[in-house]
């Protein structure tokens, strides 16, 4: 990886950092939204404000994580550069990425919900098997925000399933125009395959918003994860041709950023930015993310700075145990008077769990989740088990005389 490429993955963990933040925050207005026989009540009564902690930034997690590992079965595909690992290999290592954390905060979170056995046993096991993303009921049960990672999951298996695939035809193919547009054909119909479901579901089936497996499952949702397939080989197919300035970054940039506020400000249930607010979020974090990519080491925006600032790639790095446990902490502190209860305290709560999160999640990530991706050694680069201790080689027989 160059000295450029190492920069630009330090401004995706500063895009984490600022992802994981407006996360915390949105979920804090939730829990202080009301609700009454007079209507909704946001927790501040300012349009545009709300419309900027509404904005949701879930699609820029799956743009960014489809990206980083599509690049190795895209760069294999069109130039042959076949660094990719074994589709076991893959998964153990996104394994030891995401399981133990997550297993131990469903089990601890389940128990403390749980006194008595036999508890809600199903909530348990379709949370350990990630099928609570099909569950109406319990989709949002034990840890809210995970439905998110039963998307992750499906998406490696289909990376491992499509990327080989991808790199086998790509081989019989002799320009490698073909081999790009083979690829981007594919991104293409991912993409639009979750808009198709979405149109018949809302416009023909007329199944309401808040039908959750229907709208949050990976049939619907998949949009974010071809995007990021789609940059992913965008920007393998364009190598170090046509990089952008300072300028035209920040302009694109500017544009994505106000066309992702402007979802949010004009979406409202069952309107037609609502029903298709994450398909088309998916293509502005896409231009948000190639401004920042494909920019010409020499002339980096200004802004850039921002993303590599210590504070927030220090986030960033934390960003899934902040991800994990900040919506039990929360509700922990809520119900036992740590923060406000009314509407009016929504500032102070926030100031409270956004601290308490982070220093929550920064002992979870040295705890945790670092020691857990460590296991990620017991396997070759070829994914193989690795031999710790292998048996030393008979040293050669002195030649006789």
């Amino acid at each position: 990886m160059t000295q450029s490429q190492k920069s630009r993955t330090v401004e995706l963990q500063g895009y984490r950092g600022l992802a994981a933040l407006s996360t915390v925050v949105f979920h804090i207005w939730q829990q202080y939204y009301v609700y009454d026989a007079t209507g909704a009540h946001p927790p501040l009564d300012n349009p545009y404000l709300g419309a900027l902690i509404s904005l949701e930034v879930i699609d820029l997690f799956f743009v960014m994580s489809a990206y980083l590992l599509t690049l190795s079965y895209a760069r294999a595909a069109i130039d042959g550069e076949d660094r990719t690992r074994p589709g076991r290999d893959f998964l153990f290592r996104r394994a030891t990425r995401i399981l133990p954390l997550y297993a131990i905060a469903v089990l601890l979170v389940w128990s403390l919900r749980n006194p008595t056995l036999p508890g809600d046993w199903r909530d348990l096991l379709e949370h350990l098997t990630f099928t609570h993303v099909l569950d109406q009921k319990r989709i949002f049960y034990t840890l809210g925000p995970t439905w998110s990672l039963s998307l992750e999951i499906a998406f490696y298996v289909t990376l491992v399933a499509v990327g080989p695939l991808a790199i086998r035809v790509c081989r019989r193919l002799r320009t490698r125009r073909a081999r790009v547009a083979l690829c981007a054909s594919g991104c293409g119909a991912l993409y639009l395959l979750p808009v198709a479901w979405i149109a018949v579901a809302h416009h023909v089936l007329g199944i309401p918003h808040t039908d959750w497996p229907v709208y949050f499952g990976p049939q619907a949702r998949f949009g974010g994860f071809a995007a990021g397939m789609g940059l992913a080989v965008l920007l393998v197919a364009l190598g170090e041709r046509g990089r952008i300035g300072a300028r035209r970054a920040t302009a694109l940039a500017l544009l994505s950023a106000t066309g992702l506020y402007a979802l949010s400000y004009f979406s409202a249930p069952e309107n037609t930015w609502h029903t298709y607010y994450h398909p088309l979020a998916a293509l502005l974090w896409f231009a948000l993310l190639y401004a920042t990519l494909h920019v010409r080491t020499a002339a980096r925006p200004r802004w850039h700075g921002l993303l590599r600032a210590d504070w927030l790639t220090g986030v960033g790095l934390i960003s899934f145990s902040l991800y994990i446990w900040h919506e039990p902490l929360m509700l922990a502190l809520y119900d036992a008077g740590a923060i406000p209860h009314s509407r009016a305290g929504f500032p102070m709560a926030v100031l409270i769990v956004l601290a308490s999160g982070a220093l929550v999640a920064t002992v979870s990530y040295w705890a945790v989740e670092y020691p857990g991706s460590l296991l990620a050694g017991l396997r070759d680069k070829k994914g193989r088990s690795r031999e710790f201790y292998p048996e030393p080689k008979p040293e050669p027989e002195p030649a006789v005389r």
